[in-house]
């Protein structure tokens, strides 16, 4: 019923869907205050001066009409019975809790060694390995311009920062 009260403030019913909201108008008190509170708001919306006076006068009268409430004051409060525990035990947990974390970080690492199953080298395979092929001058200078290619930078740590500085010559035979 409410929406209908509310079209029909905005002019949207049909005049000959007006006869239900203004019989309930007449009969239904909950219809007679949503009028109001729909009136109320267009006032509002448009900016009637009147209309603040007004509520700030009615808002006085029924704050003067409602008893004053006495509250006693609170009494000293007490701790209950549960804090005297619960603050000593939270902090050996954090302190439990953070050198475990200090253990962890900080153990040094056992790495275990690795297991290699050995099997027999057929004469193909032995053929197929590499051979190892002499360090010259140039592979040092290739290695060294290379070196940020190279597997070794996957490490954690700093090693993959490091760069090598130095070099060692060889002296071929002559």
């Amino acid at each position: 019923m409410k929406a209908k009260i509310s079209a029909m403030m905005d002019g949207e019913l049909e005049p000959h869907e007006l006869s239900e909201p203004l019989s309930a108008l007449e009969a239904d008190r909950e219809a007679r205050e949503s009028w109001r509170t729909y009136h109320l708001i267009s006032d509002a919306l448009r900016g009637d001066a009147n209309l603040l006076a007004d509520c700030a006068r009615r808002v006085s009268q029924r704050l003067a009409q409602e008893p004053a409430l006495v509250v006693p004051l609170p009494g000293p409060v007490r701790e209950p019975e549960r804090a005297r525990w619960f603050v000593p035990s939270a902090l050996a947990a954090s302190v439990a809790a953070m050198a475990f974390v200090g253990w962890v970080a900080l153990a040094p690492r056992r790495e275990a060694p690795p297991q290699v199953a050995v099997a027999p080298v057929s004469p193909a395979q032995r053929a197929a390995e590499p051979r190892k092929v002499p360090v010259t001058r140039d592979t040092q200078d290739y290695l060294l311009a290379h070196q940020a290619f190279s597997p070794r930078n996957s490490l954690q740590g700093m090693a993959p920062y490091v760069r090598s500085v130095s070099d060692e010559t060889v002296q071929q035979p002559k």
